[in-house]
C-alpha cells in the first residue's frame, strides 16, 4: 500500500544468496500481465531507459542493496500488479533465475464526516430529523457509512444508503449519506456519523452533533 503523491515501495523478494554480482545481471520490473509495460531496467548494473513506458520515465530508482523498486509519486493509474524478473549472463545468453510479484494499491485519505442539518427551524418534540452526512477526496471507495444516535446510556445504529460520486478526472470519491429519523422527546441526545474504510483502513468518526 502507498499513499496517493508519495512514493511507493516494490520489494523484488531476491535474496541472491548465490552473492552474485550485478554486473552479471538484468533486473527487469513490468507491470501488467497482458498489455505489459516496462517499468524499469537494470542492464548488467547500468540503467536502461529505451524500453520504458513513458510515463514511468524519471519516476523510478532501484535500490539494488535492498531490491526494492521506488515508484515516485505514486497515482491511482499506477495500481496494479508489479513483476520483477531477474537474468543471469549464463554463457551469453541470460537466464531467468528469480521472479516475483506485487499488488500495488493506492490510499488517500478522507476528509472527517460532517454532518449538517437539512431543514430549517427549531425542532420540535416528536419531529423528524433530517440530517445529511458527507466525506470526500478519498480513495479507495468505503464500505459503508453507519449513523449512531446516543441518549440515556443508549446507543442505537442506523444504516442508509450510501451515495457514492467518482472525479472522472483524480478518480478520488466523495460519499454522502442522509438520515431522516424521530427526535427522542425530552430527552439530549447524539448523533455521530461513522465512514467505515475497509478492514485494515479503520473508520473515521463526525464531531458529534448534540441534539
Amino acid at each position: 500500500k502507498s499513499f496517493l503523491n508519495h512514493t511507493a515501495y516494490l520489494s523484488c523478494y531476491f535474496p541472491n544468496s548465490q552473492k552474485t554480482d550485478i554486473t552479471d545481471l538484468r533486473v527487469f520490473w513490468q507491470k501488467g500481465q497482458t498489455a505489459v509495460e516496462v517499468v524499469h531496467e537494470v542492464n548488467y548494473g547500468q540503467e536502461k531507459h529505451d524500453n520504458l513506458s513513458p510515463k514511468y520515465i524519471n519516476r523510478t530508482k532501484m535500490d539494488m542493496d535492498k531490491w526494492t523498486l521506488q515508484l515516485l509519486n505514486a497515482g491511482i493509474g499506477d495500481e496494479g500488479q508489479y513483476t520483477c524478473i531477474v537474468q543471469h549472463r549464463d554463457k551469453g545468453s541470460p537466464k531467468v533465475i528469480h521472479t516475483s510479484e506485487c499488488l500495488l494499491h493506492i490510499i488517500a485519505n478522507y476528509s472527517q464526516p460532517e454532518i449538517a442539518w437539512l431543514h430549517t427551524g427549531k425542532l420540535k418534540p416528536n419531529e423528524y430529523l433530517n440530517l445529511s452526512c458527507s466525506s470526500s477526496g478519498g480513495y479507495p471507495e468505503p464500505k459503508q457509512m453507519t449513523w449512531l444516535m446516543s441518549y440515556e446510556n443508549h446507543t442505537h445504529p442506523f444504516t442508509r444508503p450510501m451515495g457514492v460520486l467518482q472525479d472522472a478526472v483524480t478518480k478520488l470519491y466523495n460519499v454522502t449519506s442522509k438520515l431522516n429519523v424521530l427526535v427522542p422527546p425530552n430527552t439530549p441526545a447524539n448523533i455521530s456519523c461513522l465512514l467505515h474504510l475497509g478492514e485494515q483502513l479503520g473508520s473515521l468518526v463526525s464531531v458529534p452533533l448534540g441534539i
